[in-house]
């Protein structure tokens, strides 16, 4: 087989260059991790996708989890045609916002109210202002390793120590900014009793991934979640669970309160759209009402709330049933051991996959990596060459070695099965060196 991309994407790669700043919309698409040239999308179905050359892809990345039932599942694509024949946009109230909020708020009893917003950057960035007009706090703690979105405050990362100032990630970001950022280490509650005995009176909370899912999968050590909680209420400031990736991913709901984190306030985003542009954040009522217009907190969206994504989101979290969360930790599981066994075959190591229900992250580093550092040995060299040997065998990987592979509910184990040729060919070209 010819290797990936073929002319088509290549020469719309040329043409988007010309009118897109880095021809892409997000960074992660211009495959700049990865190095070449990224392969355009003309459809997908089911578990594959069609690329504008004609060939096929195995997904593996499900619009980075937001996909959860496969390409354009029948019910979502029925209901989003329902939706736009009635309207695109209000502006305005209209009665599926609270359909897919009372939908929402049922499988989540935590979440006595909530707000919707075009994205999860915009979710995790209101919980985060919201928690500071409640506290009337500045500070704000996250974890190094973990991407809550692209707001000014939330784009940092450690220094040279565990609780230093924060420094932005991006040019554009004042220090200033991020100086209202501390960054500690994933799984180290120490690390953030430290700091809460220096500075929790200033801390307005603390925004964590229940599990982590944007430096690889990094699942949480026993007892840190439940450290989290006890240490940030015992300072009065509150618990902010960034659930964008794992809300309604890995069980109908939230995970944090099963993994031991009592959150104030959680973000969603991703599978509670169906595919369409969806955030959301809530929690406890008495937090909520600091909102306008009932409360002093400003947040507001053109957008929010849009009648098509609603009808979406609706369509698909009336899939998720039971028996879908089994069928994807069964093929969660059917992969991780396919890839662990793939590694052995071809003598591969360091490797090593870690996994939580059907997400999961490929590290080529020993494991278990249980932080930011860690991921960040692993060798994105041999990755580039695992995830080109791949893609031209027809399996679409995150194009990022630092990023969650992702099983949707369409895929069948015998897709697997005839993808585990093209892992092997990924994996002997990292191993021994390839065309990148």
């Amino acid at each position: 087989m010819t290797p990936a991309p073929g002319p088509r994407s290549r020469r719309l790669w040329r043409r988007a260059n010309r009118s897109l700043a880095g021809g892409v919309d997000s960074p992660v698409r211009s495959f700049r991790a990865v190095g070449g040239t990224p392969v355009f999308f003309a459809r997908g179905r089911g578990a594959y996708l069609w690329d504008v050359d004609g060939r096929r892809y195995l997904d593996l990345v499900g619009s980075w989890g937001a996909s959860i039932l496969g390409n354009t599942p029948p019910a979502v694509r029925e209901a989003i045609t329902r939706a736009a024949s009635e309207a695109v946009s209000f502006g305005a109230p209209s009665p599926r916002e609270h359909e897919l909020a009372e939908a929402i708020r049922a499988a989540c009893p935590e979440i006595e109210q909530l707000r919707f917003v075009s994205s999860g950057t915009e979710a995790v960035m209101s919980a985060v202002r919201l928690a500071r007009g409640a506290t009337g706090r500045e500070l704000v703690v996250k974890f190094a390793g973990g991407y809550h979105g692209h707001a000014d405050g939330l784009l940092a990362r450690a220094g040279s120590g565990v609780s230093t100032l924060a420094l932005p990630d991006s040019a554009g970001v004042p220090p200033a900014v991020t100086a209202l950022t501390r960054v500690l280490p994933y799984n180290d509650p120490e690390a953030l009793a430290r700091l809460l005995e220096r500075e929790g009176e200033r801390v307005a909370a603390v925004v964590v991934e229940p599990v982590a899912a944007n430096m690889g999968l990094v699942p949480p050590r026993p007892g840190f979640l439940r450290a989290i909680s006890t240490l940030v209420h015992r300072h009065g400031a509150l618990v902010i669970a960034d659930e964008v990736i794992t809300g309604f991913r890995l069980r109908r709901g939230t995970v944090h309160a099963s993994l031991g984190l009592d959150a104030d306030l959680v973000t969603l985003g991703k599978v509670i759209g169906g595919g369409l542009p969806v955030g959301a954040y809530g929690g406890r009522r008495r937090l909520l009402r600091h909102l306008a217009p009932l409360g002093p907190v400003y947040q507001a969206g053109t957008l929010s709330g849009n009648p098509i994504a609603m009808a979406a989101g609706r369509a698909t979290l009336d899939q998720l049933v039971p028996e879908t969360y089994r069928r994807l930790e069964r093929l969660g599981a059917a992969l991780e051991e396919g890839l662990a066994a793939a590694a052995e075959q071809e003598r591969l190591s360091p490797f090593t996959v870690q996994r939580v229900g059907s997400l999961l992250g490929t590290f080529f580093a020993a494991g278990p990596v249980i932080d930011a550092a860690g991921a960040e040995r692993s060798d994105r060299r041999r990755y580039a060459r695992y995830f080109h040997a791949a893609l031209d065998g027809g399996v679409y990987l995150p194009p990022s070695a630092l990023e969650t592979t992702f099983v949707s509910a369409a895929t069948t184990p015998g897709d697997l099965a005839r993808a585990i040729p093209a892992v092997r060919a990924g994996m002997r070209a990292a191993r021994g060196g390839g065309r990148r």
